[in-house]
């Protein structure tokens, strides 16, 4: 089995981690799209907790912008070359208790739909090794475009609520080429290791590097 891609952590603050495949593969439980060794990260405040839940938060959709995570810088975790971008999917409400059942009923219409659908905003960046997906980015916050190189640590966007997400979360994922719906999935690690479902990492700094948006 030919050796993970090693990454930086893309964000700073505490992330709650899920569907890790350090826990089962394939992570999100399908081999569709390259996701079989994706990994998603939840920001969560000081105490670990995502937004409050309140009453109206197991009846009703809630804004994206009332999760602590909303918002955040996500940072390159890689040196490469930005090889695709799209920044115009909307930030929709965020699903949790009874609207999520709902909201999951409506998984396969999107899954039909294709990639970005999933995905929503995203950055895909070459770095000659695979391509390194980072999705659900927050709508008009991504600061590359293709065709530029970055450095382990530039600013890409922002976390946001787009494509198939039921709250702010990052997802990543990197696989053997651009097409999604064809490449294969490519196992990662982050700083030598896999977090596995419900550890949160914290992270104080940015990966070192050029935090300004890239060069070239």
């Amino acid at each position: 089995m030919p050796d993970p891609i090693d990454l930086a952590f893309p964000f700073t603050g505490s992330w709650l981690t899920q569907n890790s495949p350090a826990n089962r593969v394939p992570s999100h439980g399908t081999d569709l799209f390259a996701t079989a060794k994706a990994i998603d990260f939840v920001p969560v405040d000081e105490h670990g907790r995502t937004a409050p839940l309140r009453v109206g938060s197991w009846l009703r959709p809630e804004p994206p912008d009332r999760f602590p995570g909303f918002g955040r810088p996500i940072y390159a975790p890689a040196s490469g070359v930005v090889v695709a971008v799209h920044d115009s999917e909307p930030d929709h409400d965020a699903h949790r208790g009874l609207p999520s059942v709902s909201y999951a009923l409506t998984q396969g219409r999107r899954a039909a739909e294709g990639w970005e659908a999933l995905a929503g905003n995203y950055v895909f960046i070459d770095t000659s090794r695979a391509i390194v997906a980072l999705c659900h980015l927050q709508r008009g916050s991504v600061t590359v475009r293709a065709g530029m190189e970055v450095r382990a640590g530039a600013v890409l966007g922002r976390c946001g609520n787009s494509g198939n997400s039921t709250e702010p979360h990052l997802h990543i994922q990197a696989m053997d080429g651009t097409d999604a719906q064809h490449a294969r999935p490519v196992r990662i690690t982050f700083d030598g290791v896999l977090p596995r479902n419900g550890e949160i990492v914290t992270v104080v700094t940015p990966p070192p590097g050029d935090q300004t948006g890239g060069g070239g």
